[in-house]
């Protein structure tokens, strides 16, 4: 069996090295951009989610019925503005 020489296992484990640096930065790019992925649906499901609530108000408000409204311990009841001018 012949042995290998010194200069050609320094270079094998080099090469070896290299492809454990390389797997784990394009593994690491990877779990970045499916973050990122993940976040921008969440956040265009956040906005889908307000935008649904703003216009169920409005339909709601536009009935000239009150539509109560609660946040935490905070509550209002919203009407139409036009609905009071209606009104008097």
């Amino acid at each position: 069996m012949k042995k290998i020489s010194r200069q050609l296992w320094l270079t094998i484990v080099l090469v070896v090295l290299l492809i454990v640096a390389l797997g784990y930065i394009f593994n690491s790019q990877y779990q970045e951009k499916k973050v990122q992925q993940q976040l921008t649906v969440y956040q265009q499901g956040l906005q889908a989610g307000y935008q649904q609530a703003v216009v169920e108000l409005m339909q709601q408000a536009a009935t000239c019925q009150t539509v109560p409204v609660s946040i935490g311990n905070v509550s209002l009841n919203i009407i139409a503005v036009e609905c009071l001018q209606g009104t008097s």
